[in-house]
């Protein structure tokens, strides 16, 4: 899953940003309002993390003009503004959710993943035949098996089981395994199915040449 954590405070931001990073989650932090506006259109975010307090452009202002063009990924408005008028603005304009600052870590998590769910991105156990994921315990089983992932193995993977039978490029793996700031190499994709083949077998996922990888169950 890839996010857009948009928050202009250095301190929490870098703890947001390393906190969402352990979970498993390709975030990538814009501090600009005029950079988050135009990164939510233009990069395809499964969910964003906004502040209402932005330089450059408010959040507020944002996500009324997501929203008035069309843009319907899930918004969770982190903001310290917390009277009950300024949650009721934040929703009527079109957030999803909304979380008074300061919060702890937890509640965070629990609220992102509740609107991942809640917007058909992810279930608390994946499965694809005898192999499941489980997103909160951030680990995958096979045949009950424990198989141990890295964070960048268990992303992609994540991505591949929810479009199990779909031929996925390469460009589309990566936009949303990868957060920007990644230190990407041509064949990273390439580096890290055969890692998942190594690790699930390789009849899992299959090379369509000219076209990307099919992830499947072995017949």
């Amino acid at each position: 899953m890839r996010l857009l954590l948009a928050e202009d405070d250095e301190a929490l931001g870098r703890g947001l940003f390393r906190l969402l990073g352990d979970a498993g989650y390709a975030v990538d932090w814009l501090q600009d309002g005029l950079e988050v506006d135009e990164a939510g259109f233009v990069e395809p975010y499964d969910l964003i993390i906004l502040d209402l307090g932005l330089p450059g452009k408010s959040g507020m202002d944002i996500l009324q003009d997501w929203r008035q063009e069309g843009l319907h990924t899930p918004v969770l408005i982190l903001t310290a503004r917390s009277s009950w008028a300024d949650k009721v603005a934040g929703l009527r304009a079109g957030a999803d959710d909304y979380l008074a600052k300061p919060f702890h870590n937890e509640e965070l998590l629990a609220r992102v993943q509740a609107l991942l769910r809640r917007s058909g991105k992810t279930l608390r156990l994946l499965g694809c035949g005898p192999l499941q994921l489980d997103e909160e315990g951030q680990q995958a089983l096979l045949n009950g098996e424990t198989i141990a992932l890295t964070g960048m193995e268990f992303r992609m993977l994540r991505y591949l089981m929810m479009n199990a039978g779909r031929v996925l490029t390469s460009s589309q793996i990566l936009e949303h395994s990868y957060d920007q700031n990644a230190d990407m190499e041509s064949n990273i994709v390439e580096v890290y199915i055969s890692r998942l083949r190594r690790k699930l077998g390789k009849d899992w996922i299959t090379t369509r040449r000219g076209q990307g990888y099919v992830f499947s169950p072995p017949r």
